[in-house]
């Protein structure tokens, strides 16, 4: 349980197996009433110990009548605590409640009428009659549980929503966490305030004052070290332990020589200047070069660049350990920014060597072996982004869009070389100013730019035949990376990026668009 939530209202989302339980969770912190997701085999006398403001039952693949299908122990849904059910979640509460689910032979995916239906139901009060919402279901509830109204219907749902506000239970077919369901966060937030009683308390504003104190207490006069990759996880988590413990932390930034344009220097100079933090740079530029030449097989890349940052940094952590014990300052604790989606992904994210992936430094020898200091666990990428701004730290660090821990080296379709890594440097920092000029750089979720190394293109330059790489635009819109669409960019400015690119880096003729969602496509090409 986080420290977090002693102080607020935590409404707890038992996950299902929902790709969405994630996406209840924000969605419910954006409702300003704090959040946490447990497993759906949590035994209700640990659910109710924690004394939740209110449970949220996820949605999930299986069917409540299947033999292997989750259960849902009566006594959550009659331990007078508030319950929302959603999806299946709504299935499991009306089976347990004396209700009726069955497959009817009519499922509903995607984008579907809803009808409000009845008196002035606490759930839709104040919203449309007739909405749009986000289904995916083949069974269907088609008898509510005694006591229950039916508040909402559709064409092959004749229960699509219920509500039993005397006993604060309540529940949807639909699924109000996605953006797709045009009055969702409303059904929800009715929900939350209105048959719960949560009160919208929770903000990322008292985050930091509460995990400085914890960092110093855990802290104490020992001393950290933490490896910052120029993301904005390691630079908030950097950041808010800094405030904590001055100058008793050290921040190692190891330069593998793949990052964009102008990354290393935001580090070493934009971050730095922003939080005084003592920082180790390391520049191993042409050590990871060496270690790439010839390699082409991107999982193979993966592992190079992983086991070679593990390495460098753990020479930079000796250095920093014996520095500080010769002055007799214990180095302790790594300093990870790790966020709650890690967490969650990983089945709890207990232990000093559960550690996440690639610039998160796993792999640590015995004898470095550090207790960790995780600042940001509880909290989601948008709230961390919020930490930082009231942290101080610049926008450009920020808002900086996902990046992958070996960088450049998966961008490129085929071996990486400095050569390769240039031309494909420039050509992204094109893309990017000219995104950010037309003031997109938010509202796409990243940009990927691809080089095919391997592919030669002809073309016309200079009234000269040539044989030049071909370069991929992969504008991609997505909340949480599990899925994804290619973003629509105006016609204008894809002309404009691409005209440049060809201009401005000889070794290219041709730019493309990637205009594939995911699935089928990956985000990354590599």
């Amino acid at each position: 349980m986080s420290a977090i939530a002693d102080s607020t209202d935590t409404v707890l989302v038992v996950d299902y197996g929902a790709q969405y339980a994630q996406l209840i969770a924000r969605r419910v912190r954006e409702a300003r009433v704090y959040s946490e997701i447990v497993p759906h085999d949590t035994p209700v006398e640990e659910l109710l110990a924690r004394e939740p403001a209110a449970i949220v039952l996820s949605g999930g693949p299986a069917s409540v009548y299947a033999e292997d299908a989750p259960g849902l122990d009566p006594a959550v849904v009659t331990s007078e605590v508030p319950v929302l059910g959603i999806c299946y979640g709504f299935q499991a509460m009306a089976s347990a409640l004396g209700g009726r689910v069955e497959r009817t032979g009519t499922a509903e995916y995607g984008g579907t009428p809803l009808q409000v239906v009845g008196g002035d139901s606490t759930l839709f009060h104040g919203l449309p009659r007739q909405q749009s919402v986000w289904m995916s279901h083949g069974d269907s509830v088609v008898a509510a549980p005694p006591g229950f109204d039916v508040v909402a219907t559709t064409a092959g749902t004749p229960v699509a929503a219920f509500e039993d506000v005397t006993r604060r239970l309540a529940g949807v077919q639909f699924h109000p966490e996605v953006m797709h369901s045009e009055h969702g966060q409303a059904v929800l937030e009715h929900f939350l305030y209105e048959i719960a009683g949560c009160r919208p308390t929770w903000t990322t504003a008292g985050v930091i004052d509460e995990q400085v104190a914890v960092i110093r207490e855990q802290v104490g006069s020992s001393r950290a070290v933490c490896g910052l990759s120029g993301g904005v996880d390691s630079a908030v988590a950097a950041a808010l332990v800094q405030r904590a413990i001055g100058d008793q932390l050290t921040c190692v930034f190891v330069d593998h020589g793949l990052l964009r344009q102008g990354e290393a220097e935001q580090v070493e100079r934009d971050f730095v200047a922003a939080t005084g933090v003592e920082l180790k740079v390391v520049d191993a530029t042409d050590r990871f070069l060496d270690a790439l030449a010839g390699v082409s097989d991107p999982e193979e890349k993966r592992r190079i660049v992983g086991r070679e940052f593990i390495r460098v940094f753990e020479a930079a952590a000796r250095e920093v350990v014996a520095d500080a014990g010769a002055a007799g300052e214990p180095v302790e604790f790594l300093v990870q920014g790790t966020l709650y989606p890690d967490v969650v992904e990983s089945g709890g994210g207990t232990g000093a060597a559960n550690i996440k992936s690639h610039h998160n430094v796993g792999g640590l020898p015995d004898d470095l072996a550090f207790d960790l200091v995780e600042p940001l666990r509880a909290l989601f990428k948008d709230e961390v982004r919020a930490v930082g701004l009231e942290l101080g730290l610049p926008e450009a660090i920020v808002w900086r869009q996902p990046f992958p821990g070996p960088g450049l080296a998966i961008r490129i379709v085929g071996a990486v070389d400095a050569d390769r890594l240039e031309i494909l440097r420039t050509a992204d920092a094109i893309a990017r100013e000219e995104l950010s000029a037309a003031g997109l750089d938010r509202e796409i979720w990243q940009c990927p730019v691809v080089l095919l190394a391997d592919v030669r293109s002809v073309g016309v330059q200079g009234d000269g035949r040539t044989y030049g790489h071909p370069i991929v635009l992969r504008p991609v819109s997505s909340e949480d990376a599990m899925t994804a669409d290619w973003t629509r960019l105006p016609w204008d400015v894809l002309a404009r990026v691409s005209t440049r690119i060809t201009n401005e880096v000889p070794a290219i003729n041709r730019v493309t668009l990637d205009v594939t969602s995911k699935p089928p496509g990956t985000i990354e090409w590599e």
